[in-house]
């Protein structure tokens, strides 16, 4: 997975194109990276799911 598609991800998830996204275990630190590069890194939100995967939600209200 390369930075672009990642970023492409993110956007997409922050323009409500996609509602939800899965992170595999193996693809969670490369996309992560990326994530906390973003100035809006707290309207983000990870569920973390069995096995290490992870569903991420953008969040109009940015987490505390």
């Amino acid at each position: 997975m390369t930075e672009e598609m990642i970023t492409d991800i993110l956007n997409r998830l922050m323009s409500g194109e996609l509602s939800e996204y899965y992170v595999t275990n193996d693809q969670f630190m490369e996309f992560r990276q990326v994530l906390v590069k973003r100035a809006d890194f707290k309207h983000f939100r990870g569920i973390g799911q069995r096995g290490g995967d992870v569903l991420y939600q953008y969040l109009e209200e940015p987490r505390s």
